[in-house]
């Protein structure tokens, strides 16, 4: 094998660089400008507006978000300052903390979603063909099959398959 990557293989991997570098940024963009709320924030409010009795687990929102604890619990205090998320002990694990969207936070993820959406379909999906959508979707889970080999993250990905 090379080590080098060849011309066709260097424009594929130099165009995903810049959607992994300008996508973000465009979708952060949105967030703070209609919603004052930062790409990771509104993912976190998303998680747990979508999850029983809109409440996780500190951990398992941690692993649906792929953050760490550290960050996620940065981000957790300023949503909760903020009154659109709380925190109270897991009631089946004293030494676990549970995370509850609240009203408030409820109502962010909804007046934040259309908005959200409308920036994914004019970035990402209006730009492809309904195949190139699925091709798309194949490209990301060769991609994510080495990087999540043993499928530890599936759960992330696959959940509206």
């Amino acid at each position: 094998m090379d080590t080098w990557l060849d011309e066709k293989q260097k424009a594929a991997w130099v165009r995903l660089a810049a959607v992994l570098e300008l996508l973000p940024a465009a979708l952060d963009s949105q967030l703070r400008r209609d919603a004052q709320l930062t790409h990771f924030d509104y993912f976190v409010l998303a998680m747990l507006s979508e999850a029983p009795n809109r409440t996780l687990r500190m951990t398992a929102l941690a692993e649906l978000t792929t953050a760490t604890l550290a960050r996620l619990s940065h981000v957790v205090q300023r949503l909760e300052t903020r009154g659109l998320l709380e925190r109270f002990p897991c009631p089946e694990d004293k030494r676990a903390t549970n995370a509850r969207l609240t009203g408030a936070g409820w109502q962010k993820v909804a007046e934040s979603a259309p908005g959200h959406v409308a920036t994914v379909r004019e970035n990402v999906i209006d730009a492809l063909s309904p195949e190139q959508v699925a091709q798309l979707t194949d490209i990301a889970d060769a991609i994510l099959h080495r990087l999540d080999p043993d499928r530890a993250r599936a759960a992330i990905y696959e959940r509206y398959d």
